[in-house]
């Protein structure tokens, strides 16, 4: 089955000539693994992998199985001596500046970074962002609506400067709270208003001791839970291992680490059934560039699984998305808490 999509077919076709047996392929947020199945189909034999989402890991390894290649976090290990890097065009400024440096620190002085995307979702402020750790930046003809960026020339001690930027900080007086974000993690630094309005609400929250902050993001909403109560345990948890290590930095940070327990993971899977008593949630409600309530729904059905009768989770939501009916379904009995022009808290309680 062909997986791949006309920016993955430009990019690879633009990158045949770094693609040998000999090349040391890196290959950044390949979703369905088109990048990683064309790297190894033109004889490349060191390929290695990094994904943000562990979604996205399990779509690579279910279409790309058949190659052969290394997962490995980002970071030092992963470039190593790379001299040709595939890269799905991040659509976050953020993202791509903190990739870019991480590639132009520890890559090889003669690699070359093949990235590409539809033109609709590319601005020539990413050429600059590249230009910032590196000598050159090439550009290729359009096809099928999709480009290709191509950077060479990495600057390791211009990289070097932009990686100690990372993660950006950013305090908030008024809720005694400094975040922490990593390129591209949803809102950044900033605590994003419907964050803002259920942590305003969450006065009225008890715990029984333990709370799940569920798609933690930057860790904003945990962390203040945790600071809030002494006693508090949160677990925290994310798919996107750059929130991961965001929400572990705002934690750490605001001297919570040792009561705030960060993990990587699809939702709600590694929690048992009917085991935690309450859950906090401010869904995500796009998926990539498209508006979607997907993500919403998956996430509401993964409470009701996994709250205890009687459990609780506190939700808020854009209001034009009406979620009240689907919560309802999903986990149970639903009353909300509090409404402004924007945004709806809730809370539902398994039955």
């Amino acid at each position: 089955m062909d997986v791949s999509t006309p920016p993955d077919r430009l990019i690879l076709d633009e990158a045949a000539p770094y693609l040998t047996g000999q090349s040391r392929a890196v290959v950044i947020d390949d979703v369905d693994g088109a990048l990683t199945l064309g790297a190894a189909a033109a004889g490349v034999q060191d390929i290695r992998v990094h994904q943000d989402l562990v979604t996205g890991e399990r779509s690579l390894d279910k279409h790309a199985a058949a190659a052969d290649y290394a997962r490995l976090p980002l970071g030092p290990e992963l470039l190593a001596c790379a001299d040709v890097v595939l890269l799905r065009l991040p659509r976050s400024l953020d993202r791509l500046a903190e990739v870019a440096a991480v590639i132009a620190a520890h890559a090889s002085p003669q690699v070359s970074v093949v990235t590409g995307g539809r033109i609709k979702h590319m601005t020539p402020t990413m050429n600059n962002v590249l230009r910032t750790v590196f000598d050159r930046v090439d550009v290729s003809h359009a096809r099928q609506k999709s480009r290709v960026l191509i950077a060479t020339g990495p600057r390791p001690a211009d990289a070097r400067r932009e990686l100690a930027q990372w993660p950006r900080t950013e305090r908030y007086d008024d809720l005694g709270l400094t975040v922490a974000a990593h390129g591209g993690v949803f809102a950044g630094t900033r605590i994003d208003i419907g964050t803002r309005f259920l942590v305003s609400q969450l006065d009225r929250f008890t715990h029984h001791g333990r709370v799940v902050d569920l798609a933690c993001g930057n860790g904003t909403i945990g962390t203040w839970l945790a600071m809030r109560d002494r006693q508090l345990r949160v677990t925290a948890t994310d798919r996107s291992a750059t929130a991961v290590a965001s929400a572990s930095a705002t934690a750490r940070l605001n001297g919570v680490s040792d009561r705030i327990t960060v993990t990587q993971a699809n939702g709600l899977e590694l929690q048992d059934n009917s085991s935690e008593a309450r859950i906090v949630l401010n869904p995500p409600f796009h998926n990539d560039a498209a508006v979607s309530t997907d993500i919403a729904r998956d996430l509401f059905t993964d409470a009701g699984r996994v709250l205890a009768p009687d459990g609780e989770l506190w939700c808020v939501w854009n209001s034009h998305l009406r979620y009240r009916p689907l919560l309802e379904r999903t986990v149970g009995p639903t009353r909300q808490i509090a409404r402004n022009t924007k945004f709806t808290v809730t809370v539902s309680v398994r039955r």
